[in-house]
């Protein structure tokens, strides 16, 4: 099975065709302010070759999550304007998705123009798990670029989800993998398939349930996995260890002793803590042992000397993988164990290890923190869809482009 790229489509010529793009544009806001503009970075390569190449490109993209209705508050109008600044050229923002106005603009468009639709998740077609539903919104959008239209493939972070644009459409459409989508699944090719050792995985985020399933692919695959983040605590207190007020899944308990029984030689968990009176960025913190969590106390960051003991890890690796941060890095007082980690996997980077970055929150702690984005091999732009490829899943926004 093949997948045909973004150089196969331009080869076939574009000029003066309608090319539909799902890009994923999901970036974070502060008050409608742009926070982390990485996926919009990520997007442009693609959206650029086919305007300048002719096209009139029709971008669809989705940010948050709305209830499948229009909601101010998820616009995409920031995100049209930093796209037009990126991509030195004008991005008109359709007033809806597939109504009176996106077909008014797209009928106008002329060689090399970029349309981005509103928020196709104002559109509760989008993710209705009636196919018939899905498929009527699918031919509306290819309505937009026409018979002789094509669809490219370029949002990472949703193609482990069958929905309207990442999906349906591409049963329509001649289809094609964007250079995001292509690059991001050659890397993950790199991970699963005889990748060079040590390999070391580094998990973190809030909740075991979140990451068990890749938790019990990797575990017999990899040499090292590190454990931090709130997840920590359900693993330590599945050691018997008293963990305060921290974030646990009881329920978990008993699946953390099994995986720690099974792969005691492979999982590394913290062996300090550093723990704060409340979950507030000023809060009162101090160092403690792993097992000396005090009640009412809850550790929001792995310690000094876990910064320590997995950096030791990390930095004679061969291949590193990491999503998840490990600690609250939002809050400068609890970012020092997920600064550590970062810096710990940019070395194993310069020694010439292949390193890749999640997606998700560790990609936007990479950025948080100031970290230089080349100190990492690749920094994933879809930490769902990385996850559930390196589980063994298929992914259908992958699958749907085989030919």
């Amino acid at each position: 099975m093949t997948i045909k790229t973004l150089e196969d489509l331009l080869n076939e010529g574009v000029e003066g065709r309608g090319v539909l793009v799902r890009s994923d544009l999901n970036v974070p806001l502060d008050n409608g302010v742009i926070t982390d503009p990485g996926r919009i970075i990520a997007s442009v390569p693609t959206i650029k070759a086919l305007a300048e190449a002719g096209a009139k490109v029709v971008v669809t993209a989705h940010l948050g999550r709305p209830k499948g209705e229009p909601d101010p508050t998820f616009s995409l109008a920031p995100v049209a304007a930093r796209l037009a600044e990126e991509l030195g050229r004008n991005v008109q923002l359709a007033g809806d998705v597939v109504g009176q106005d996106a077909l008014a603009r797209s009928e106008g468009l002329t060689d090399g123009d970029v349309l981005l639709l509103e928020n196709i998740r104002f559109e509760a077609r989008e993710t209705s798990k009636d196919e018939a539903q899905r498929v009527k919104l699918a031919h509306a959008l290819v309505e937009l670029v026409g018979d002789d239209g094509a669809f490219v493939s370029d949002g990472f972070g949703v193609v482990h989800r069958e929905q309207t644009s990442v999906y349906d459409v591409a049963k329509l459409l001649p289809h094609y993998a964007g250079y995001l989508v292509a690059a991001e699944t050659e890397v993950l090719k790199k991970l699963t398939e005889n990748p060079e050792r040590p390999y070391a995985v580094v998990l973190g985020g809030s909740k075991v349930s979140d990451k068990l399933a890749v938790i019990e692919a990797l575990a017999p695959k990899v040499d090292t996995l590190v454990i931090g983040g709130g997840m920590c605590f359900t693993f330590l207190a599945a050691q018997g260890l008293p963990v305060g007020g921290s974030l646990l899944q009881a329920e978990m308990i008993d699946t953390c002793k099994d995986l720690l029984d099974k792969y005691a030689d492979v999982i590394h968990l913290p062996v300090d803590i550093v723990v704060a009176d409340k979950f507030a960025a000023d809060a009162e913190s101090k160092v403690v042992a792993a097992n000396e969590i005090p009640d009412g106390w809850m550790g929001l960051d792995i310690g000094p000397d876990s910064v320590a003991r997995f950096a030791a890890l990390l930095t004679e690796a061969r291949t590193v993988f990491w999503n998840g941060p490990m600690g609250v890095f939002e809050f400068e007082k609890f970012a020092a164990g997920t600064r550590g980690v970062a810096e710990a996997i940019a070395v194993a980077t310069g020694k010439g290890a292949f390193t890749v970055v999640g997606g998700g929150d560790s990609a936007a702690a990479v950025r948080t923190l100031g970290l230089p984005d080349d100190g990492f091999s690749h920094i994933s732009t879809g930490g769902g869809a990385s996850l559930e490829y390196l589980e063994g899943k298929e992914l259908p926004g992958i699958a749907v482009l085989e030919d």
